[in-house]
């Protein structure tokens, strides 16, 4: 891509320690990765410039997040084409045709609601090669300040739940978007007080809900079709959890996706009014 070439290049000096970080952070991940799995590491850049993450993409990072359309927007317009961009942000429906006009946007973690996603469907170009990857936020812990569906309890009433009945929509109405798994943030103190032995009780919650979910929804529409969701060639349900504090916890939890701002990046400095 052209204009990744006038860039500005971050130092030496920071070039260096971004790469420090993220190499130790790759390493922390190889460490309690399940045998045979290669977790997604997704670098979250929100209110980093976009010379931070071209010195990660440098040495092969592929995965960024943002929190902010715009930002992405801008980011994306400048930086290497091959980068998979995932958008972790809040999603309102308002701004699915900016989101969608980005070539590589990759996945959005943060899919809540009908209206998004035929929002979602509607702009995304025809000739877009691939379904853009979509992820059905649950809010595992039950917080006011976060954002995401209830999660399934159990195998009674699913078929009214807002977690299946915005699945199906996906996979019924909307053939531009692919339901690729479940998103979660826990609450950080489940992860920061349990011992080494205890179990996370909101990646457990995200845990059962892909397994209640991929239960009917191979009962629904069978077997057969099980792959029209899921990770492409598995058709297994992917779950996104773990953040910088906490991605150990979720990867032995069996997180397939984490993501990871400060152990890479460092603090962030507050976002302008």
């Amino acid at each position: 891509m052209a204009e990744s070439t006038t860039l500005e290049r971050a130092s030496e000096e920071r070039s260096a320690e971004l790469l420090e970080s993220l190499a130790e952070v790759r390493a922390r991940v190889k460490a309690v990765s399940r045998p045979g799995t290669s977790p997604t590491l997704v670098a979250v850049s929100k209110y980093k410039p976009a010379s931070d993450i071209l010195a990660c993409h440098i040495d092969g990072q592929l995965d960024f997040g943002e929190n902010y359309v715009q930002e992405l927007e801008e980011k994306a317009r400048i930086l290497p084409a091959d980068i998979r961009w995932h958008f972790i942000g809040t999603l309102q429906s308002n701004k699915a045709k900016s989101l969608a006009s980005i070539p590589n946007l990759y996945s959005i973690q943060t899919l809540g609601s009908i209206k998004a996603a035929t929002a979602l469907n509607r702009a995304l170009p025809s000739e877009r090669v691939s379904p853009l990857r979509v992820l059905l936020q649950v809010n595992t812990s039950g917080e006011d300040s976060k954002s995401g569906l209830p999660p399934l309890v159990s195998s009674s009433n699913l078929a009214e739940s807002e977690l299946v009945l915005l699945a199906q929509h996906v996979l019924t109405e909307c053939p531009k978007l692919r339901l690729e798994g479940l998103m979660t943030i826990g609450a950080l103190e489940l992860s920061l007080t349990a011992s080494e032995t205890e179990k996370n009780a909101d990646f457990e919650r995200l845990k059962k809900t892909r397994d209640l979910l991929d239960k009917h929804l191979k009962s629904a529409f069978g077997d057969d079709d099980s792959k029209i969701w899921g990770e492409e060639q598995s058709g297994r349900l992917l779950l996104s959890m773990g953040m910088s504090s906490d991605f150990e916890a979720a990867l032995n939890s069996g997180s397939d996706i984490v993501r990871v701002g400060t152990g890479i990046f460092g603090q962030r400095a507050k976002k302008a009014i």
